[in-house]
């Protein structure tokens, strides 16, 4: 799954617009380095975003296209 989409499905960023400018001005990355709205996110990734001064780090447990808004959570663990 695109990691623009990930992060929209997680419900991390609230839209897939934002997702992808936030990738395009290099304010995420995965696995320490710098990535594209285009990557493809794997069980295991560890995902760094630095948004609005906040630095949120998370480690990717599931990848699925569609998910409950109650279940969004389960798709990631928060490590910092």
């Amino acid at each position: 799954m695109r990691l623009d989409k990930f992060l929209k499905v997680s419900r991390i960023i609230k839209r897939r617009t934002v997702a992808n400018d936030a990738c395009d001005a290099q304010h995420v990355s995965v696995n320490g380095k710098q990535a594209k709205a285009s990557y493809d996110v794997k069980e295991g990734d560890i995902i760094e975003i630095s948004f609005g001064g906040r630095n949120l780090k998370v480690r990717v447990k599931d990848v699925r296209e569609n998910v409950a808004k109650a279940e969004a959570s389960d798709l990631y663990e928060v490590i910092i």
